[in-house]
Order: structure tokens, then sequence, then C-alpha cells
């Protein structure tokens, strides 16, 4: 007994020594007009990384602290983030009181970047997958820029697209397996709903997967975080839509264990800001919670978002030169109305059922089930025995009649686009289908249509081993059937359409031989019908160490990935290669990665990251010409990804910078693409409408980013940033042409009966050091921002984009641009000016630009009620820029590319996409 009794004096006598030696430092957040206590915020010891939660009350604890000066932050969604120097007193805590967080009227500048990533849901060809909607609830200077002052120009951070950066809701990826990349129209207009995001930089560590070399965005739906009340917001823009209606309720965890949430918006327009582009859109989300106990709670969310947007075209210079940035040659005249024939339709809910587990104090797990379903759709014209009904079809073009020989001034005064062609002719298309035969259609309008259905359950594992080791883990299988159709929409007038190809004769024309010579009518599916199958399995395991002068993490991940094609039509190209299942594609993958944070003090820091992994290739890619066979990819590989970089931190409560340094590269990508080529194939027929496969493609990415807030005063901040990159293609990559003629054999019969080869090889692509196209890589910006202690602000900032090219075309780069197609062995012609060759296949480089953007806000409280006004003016200056573009592969060899371009206005120049000129963006919201 008196052992035990000295024992425990000892203990006692140790606890208080060491409590002596240690800190603790507390306080309550408010909000800065209701005064109401804010639940939930994040208070963060900036050197150590130690955080805590506010409780209901909205009092935070640390304990344990240092003896020392320390960089607190207090950040939440929606409001300004706090920073203060705090000096903790060994064994005497510190009261910091109240702490009041004002409203943040520049997170409204997420509702205006929306129309941003509306416009880019991953068009073919669009060149201008920007990463903007991925970045929007980043709070660091130099994401912020470039999400909301880039973000209009497709600026790409480190040149990547945005299917190396993870999209989660509630821990569920939402990355489409088809091509890799996030529908972010899938929960689009739901701004208020999807505020509650984490956003991880590159492939530091997330506490909910593996990640990738973009970044993770984080979404968080669950009913109980939600601040409890009503907003109601209405719109009004110029971009792709012209207004837009809001409203959210929350009611915030009850009583009786109840929290839901719901919200409602409306967006549309009766033109865009480029002609004909029409856009409608309705989105619904609901999210209710059941806390069943301290240690369980359910969480169902749903999200439907529909969306239908009338596209624009990209145009070449001849176009733009004569009708403007604003033409677009998808739309023309119906009843007085302009009509859009190529729609873009979205409509895939999402539900979701979430059971949060407190194992203990240190250990959570959080387990997903989700579903997915619905379709998307894209229309277009299709025509049988008839012209070509785009209006800028080359032929119609004066391009086309100066290359017969016309004079500029008659060929500029006959040319059909410059007499009343200059857009689609729907009555003339009605017309021609009223005097076919038998009431057959000429024209029809049709989509290409996907429906898919995924279902994905996921368990996330979160535990706190010890004072200075956390686990995360997580594991996830996600399975997808989707239906890949082409659907009749409208006859045009007509009774019916034949599902035949008239470019072959006999079998060979034939869509399906189990069902020949069908007439299909509206709804019908025609031309090709498949389905593809994924299952994707994934685990994952981080640790991360947090120490007083050194943080570090390690992370590995594993994945399964198989693919199959199953074909539901026997084509008649491919009568034994078409129809039914084709062999599983099986992919495993590793990655590996690591990082070291060394804090020099309490304000400065040195942030390393690295990562090496392996993923399988997208769904898209595996089959280059799903549409009409089984054929895979002959030796398809995984990529490889490597990425490095290294930050310098300063954090105090009136500087905050960072300066980092970035090498990444992809191997063994893939691309495809789908066009008309003359030139590619021997013989006076050399053309054909193909499908191109580049393999092998090497990219290299490098680079440094600077970010920089200083606060002059408590009213005055200065912001600025820069980015400078190389983006490049790193090997001479290989290119194959798959061209669907060749499956006759050239036999002329129409009798089908064997699958021969129809893909040649052109082997390697001279493609290394040109550049990535599609993305500035070199921006810059400095901005001035007034927040004033009456509620309203106002700041502006200049932007330099620059170094932006032409996506480049691989076939033109083989072996093949020399060869005289013309002749019976492709013999090189004899006439190539190696000075001259060098220049048609020079990469273009796009203008340089400046944009200037203004934005301002007013918050008021009128009773009980919170009236806020946000504006923002972009593109002040009308700048004209082109946001894209790409090199037409029509003319693949020297010949037909040298004639073409020796009168100035080649017929097959490229094409470009541009950006908005002046805009604006006005919201009025009220909160209740």
């Amino acid at each position: 007994m008196k052992k035990l009794v000295l024992s425990l004096l000892f203990m006692m006598q140790f606890v208080c020594a060491w409590a002596q030696q240690s800190a603790s430092v507390q306080g309550k957040v408010v909000d800065a007009k209701t005064q109401k206590p804010l639940q939930n915020v994040v208070a963060t010891i900036e050197a150590t990384g130690q955080t805590a939660l506010t409780n209901a009350e909205g009092v935070f604890v640390f304990n344990d602290l240092a003896p020392e000066s320390h960089v607190l932050t207090v950040t939440t969604a929606g409001y300004v983030p706090q920073t203060f120097t705090v000096e903790a007193v060994a064994g005497k805590p510190l009261d910091l009181g109240v702490v009041s967080l004002e409203l943040d009227i520049t997170s409204e500048q997420q509702l205006g970047l929306i129309t941003i990533t509306d416009n880019d849901l991953g068009d073919d060809n669009s060149g201008s997958e920007n990463t903007a909607g991925l970045l929007q609830a980043s709070r660091d200077t130099y994401q912020q820029a470039a999400a909301f002052n880039w973000g209009q120009a497709r600026f790409r951070i480190r040149g990547l697209d945005n299917q190396y950066g993870n999209t989660m809701i509630n821990g569920v990826m939402m990355n489409k397996i088809y091509d890799g990349r996030p529908n972010w129209s899938n929960w689009g207009g739901l701004n208020d709903a999807t505020r509650n995001q984490e956003f991880t930089m590159g492939s530091a560590p997330s506490d909910y997967t593996f990640g990738n070399i973009l970044g993770t965005q984080e979404i968080n739906t669950r009913a109980s975080i939600y601040r409890p009340g009503l907003r109601v917001s209405y719109s009004g823009t110029n971009t792709n839509y012209s207004w837009r209606m809001m409203g959210t309720y929350s009611s915030g965890m009850r009583a009786d264990g109840w929290a839901y949430v719901i919200s409602a918006s409306r967006r549309w327009a009766q033109e865009g800001y480029f002609d004909g582009t029409d856009y409608s859109a309705n989105s619904f989300f609901a999210s209710v919670e059941k806390k069943i106990n301290d240690h369980h709670s359910l969480n169902f969310t749903s999200i439907y978002a529909q969306n239908s947007r009338g596209k624009n075209s990209p145009n070449t210079k001849e176009v733009t030169d004569i009708a403007g940035e604003k033409y677009n040659s998808y739309w023309g005249w119906q009843d007085g109305k302009k009509r859009n024939s190529r729609d873009k339709d979205v409509e895939e809910p999402i539900l979701m059922l979430s059971h949060y587990w407190t194992i203990g104090e240190t250990t959570s797990l959080n387990t997903n089930v989700s579903y997915q379903f619905g379709q998307i759709g894209n229309s277009r014209l299709d025509y049988q025995n008839a012209n070509n009904p785009d209006p800028t079809y080359y032929r119609n073009l004066p391009s086309y009649l100066l290359s017969t020989g016309m004079t500029a001034h008659d060929a500029d005064s006959l040319a059909n686009f410059n007499n009343g062609g200059r857009q689609i002719n729907w009555n003339q298309m009605y017309q021609a289908n009223a005097n076919t035969a038998n009431g057959r259609s000429a024209y029809v309008l049709y989509e290409d249509r996907t429906d898919d259905k995924t279902l994905t359950a996921n368990t996330i594992l979160r535990s706190q081993l010890s004072d200075n080791i956390s686990l995360n883990g997580g594991a996830s299988y996600r399975h997808l059937k989707s239906h890949n159709f082409q659907n009749l929409l409208d006859l045009l007038g007509g009774q019916f359409f034949e599902d035949v190809d008239n470019y072959y004769t006999g079998s060979y024309a034939q869509s399906d031989l189990n069902n020949p010579n069908r007439r299909v009518g509206e709804g019908d599916t025609y031309g090709y019908n498949y389905n593809l199958y994924a299952n994707v399995a994934d685990a994952f395991a981080q640790l991360k160490f947090n120490y007083r002068k050194v943080d570090f993490y390690v992370g590995g991940t594993y994945s399964y990935t198989e693919y199959q094609r199953e074909g539901l039509y026997k084509n008649g190209l491919y009568p034994n290669n078409s129809f039914g299942k084709s062999d599983k594609l099986n992919f495993d993958n590793y990655g590996i990665k690591g990082g070291v944070t060394y804090k020099l003090n309490g304000r400065n820091m040195i942030v390393l990251n690295a990562v090496r992994m392996t993923q399988a290739p997208t769904l898209r890619n595996a089959y280059p010409n799903a549409r009409l066979n089984n054929n895979a990819i002959d030796g398809i590989q995984n990529e490889t990804v490597t990425s490095g970089d290294i930050s310098y931190v300063i954090r105090t409560p009136r500087l905050k910078t960072k300066i980092t340094g970035f090498y990444a590269t992809i191997e063994n990508s893939i691309k495809t693409s789908f066009f008309y080529g003359d030139g590619i194939f021997e013989g006076e027929d050399n053309g054909a409408f193909v499908a191109e496969t580049v393999t092998g493609v090497n990219k290299l990415m490098m680079g440094g980013e600077f970010g920089i807030e200083y606060n002059l005063s408590s009213t005055i901040t200065v912001k600025g940033a820069a980015s400078y990159g190389k983006y490049t293609y790193n090997n001479n990559p290989n290119v194959s042409i798959n061209n669907d003629a060749l499956a006759t054999n050239g036999d002329d019969s129409g009798v089908g009966t064997i699958d021969p080869t129809t893909t040649v090889n052109y082997g390697s692509a001279s493609l290394k050091n040109y550049k990535l196209g599609g993305v500035p890589q070199q921006a810059y910006s400095l901005g001035i921002e007034y927040r004033d202690p009456h509620y309203w602000w106002v700041g502006v900032n200049g932007n330099y984009l620059a170094d932006n090219y032409v996506e480049v075309s691989s076939l033109m780069r083989t072996e093949n641009f020399f060869k005289n197609a013309e002749t019976l062995n492709g013999v090189p012609y004899d006439d190539v000016d190696l000075a001259e060759a060098k220049k048609l296949l020079k990469q273009e480089k796009f203008d340089n630009f400046f944009l200037m953007n203004l934005q301002g806000g007013k918050s008021w409280k009128i009773g009980k009620q919170l009236v806020g006004l946000f504006v923002s003016v972009n593109n002040v200056l009308n700048q004209s820029y082109k946001t894209g573009g790409f090199e037409q592969s029509r003319n693949a060899t020297y010949g037909a590319l040298r004639d073409d371009m020796a009168n100035g206005k080649p017929l097959f120049g490229s094409k470009y996409f541009y950006g908005y000129g002046r805009n604006y963006f006005v919201n009025l919201y009220i909160n209740f």
C-alpha cells in the first residue's frame, strides 16, 4: 500500500509538472452581425497543424500547446478567415474572448464561377477543359487567382486536365469512369448546397482518398453541418445563361435528432453570350440526417440537376473574319425562333446514403452507398443522299471559290456563306424531306445518347493513433453500365429514316445485320448500339506524423480495373466482331506518395510532396471504334504519373505568401479523335472519315507558382499571383488510323464475310517539344481590395496571360506528311522545300492578352434579415482573345497543306474557341 501511494504521488507530481509546461487557448466564435454562435468552425495552429472545432456554443479549446508564440487561424465556409498571433504561457489558460467572423461577400464569386465551368462539359475537341471548378473552395491566393481571374481564359493549373484531379461528394468519387473527368453540371446551380468544401492541392494528403497530381475537392452534404436558416437569391449575367433564381433552407440539428436541407434553382437564357446558345436548367437538392445516438448517424442525399444548352461552334479565321467572334454555325431560324442543332442535355440524378460511425474519441468510420443514373444527349443533324447542311461546309465559303481560280472579289460576292447561307436552313431541310419518295427523310435530327448507371460503395476510416500519428484509409468499389446509342429525335417532317450507311452498299451498309433495312422513326435507336461495362475497386492507406518542427506523411494505393464492350448490333462492316461481348480488359495499378513539412518557426515553413502512380486508361480510350466493333487498342498499357513539388510558405497576420516549384510527367497516355482526312490512303480516292489513335504519349509539365496577400491596413489588401510553366509533349508517340472503308477490302459486291484489318499504323509522330495546346503557360495577376467596416467592399485586378498555343495534329507530324497519296505506292514528294515544310508545321501561338476585372459588394441588416449584393464585371476592357483551338487534319500531306495555305485563306485552317468579351454577374440575396 505504501508503494502504491508513493507511486500515485509521483505520477501526480509528474502530471502537474507537465501541465505547468504546457499551455491552453480557447475562444468563442460568433457571426459579426447576428452575434449568434457558429458551430463547426475550424481553428488551426498554423505551425503544428493542430485543429479544433467549435461546439454548439461556438467555443473551441486547444490544450497541450507549447508555451510560445503561435499563429492561429479561424475559418469556416462563407466567412472571412481571421488570423491572430497568440502568446501561450505555461500554466496560464488564455481566453481570446469573442472572435467575430464577417460574412465573406467575395464567396459570391463561386456563384459566378459556375457560369464558366458549366460551359466546359468535356465537349469533344474543345481543348478547354479548365480546372476552375476544382479550385472554387480554396482560400489560397494563387489558387483563387487561377479560378476566378484566369479561369475565364481556360487556364489549367500546372497544365493538367481536370481528369488528374479528384472531385468527391461525401467521399464518393464523382469523376466519370468513361473519361476520368467530373461533370460539374451534375450538381450545377446548387451552389448553396455544395459550399461546404475542402480542397487539397496537388498530391498533398487528403482524408478521403489517395488522390492524384492535380488535387482533391471534397464536397460535404451532411445535413447537420449547414448553418440553419433560409437563403433566397436572384442573379443576372450575360455569359452562358441570363437569369437564375435559387432558394435554400436548412433546419440545423433539431432536438429530435433530425436535420434537413433543401435547395432548388432555375437558370435560363433565350440566348447566351454566343449566338443561338439557348440555356435551360433546373436543379433540386435534399439532404436528411437522423442522429441515432452519439455514435451513429444516417444521412440521405439526393441531387437532381437537369441541364440543356445550345452549343457554340469553333470556327476558322476566315469564318470569324466574316461573321465575328460570336458567330455560331449550329443554329438557324425556324418559325421566327432560333433553333440550335447541337444541344447538350444532361440529366443524371444522384442518390446517396451515408453512415457516420464515431467508434471512439479518436476513431470514426464513414460508409457510403451511391447510385447515379440518367442520360446525356448530344444532338446533331444526319443526312442521306443530300447536301451537307453545315453553313461553314468548305464549299460554301469564299476560300473554296478562290481555290478554283476565281478572283477574291467574285469569291466573296458569290459564296453561299455570304448570300443568305450563313445559318442552318431548317425550312430547306423540311422542304427536302417533303419532296422525297415514300416519305423518306433526307435530313433528321438525332442525338448521341449515353445512359449510365453507376453503383458505388465505399468506406473511409480516420483514426488518431497517438498524439502525433493519424491514420486514414479507405476502400471503394464502382460498377458502371453505360448504354450508348444513336437516338432519332426529329424526322423534320418526314415519315421514316433508313437505318443504313449510304457510303456503302449491300450488307456493308447495314447498321444491324440481325435487323437489316430497317425504317426508323422518332424515338428509335439506329446507327450504333452497344453497352460498356466497368468494374473499379481500389483501396488506400495513409499515415500522417505531426511534430513540433516537422510533419510528414506516407501513403499507398492499389486499384483493379476491368472493362468490357457488348455490341447490341451486328454491324455490316464488322459482322464477326461487333455483336456480343468482347474479351475483358484488366488493369492492376499501384501508387505511393509522401511529403514533408519543415517548420522553420511558427510563420515560415518548407513543404515537399512527391508521388509516383500508375492508372488505367480511360474507358473512352480503351475502345477506339466502340460504336462499330469490339476492338481494343493493341498492347494497351497503364499510364504512369510522376509528380513532385516544393514550396516555401510564410503565414503571418498581415502577410501570406507561397512560392512553389513543380515537376510532373505523364507517360503512356492515349489520345483519340475523329475527322475526315484527305491524302491519308493511297490512290485517287484517298480521303475517308477516320478514327485516329495516338498511343504512348508522354507529357512534361514543369514550372513555378507564386501567390501573395498583404494587408496594408485593416481595410486594404493587395493580392498577387504568378504562374510560369513549360507544358510540352516529351516524346514521339505512335499514330494509327482506323478506316472503316477498309473493311470492304475493295469489294463492291456488298457481301461482307470477314473482318479484315482496318487499322493502319503510321509510325511515330514528331511531337517532342511541341507545346500542349489550349492553356496559357504564363499567367500573372495583381489586385487590390478595399473592405469597409460598414460592410461593403470593392476590388480590382489586372491579369496578363501568355504563351497559349493551338493543339497540333499528330497525323501531320508523321512520315505520311511527305508522301504523295495520289501516287500508287505513296511516293514521297520530289519538290519538298524543307524550310516551307517547317513553316507549315510550326505550332501557332495565340496573341497574349490583358484582362481587367472589377468586383464589389454590400450587405445590409434589415431587422433579422441580411441582404447582400454582389457585382462583378470581367474583361472590363472588352479584350478579344482565343481560349483554345485545334489544327484540322484533313490536309494530311505536304502538297495538300501547301496548296491550301497558298492563297492565305485555307479551306481547312485551324478552328478556334474564343473567350467572353465584357461580361457581368449580379447577385442579390437575402438570408433569413
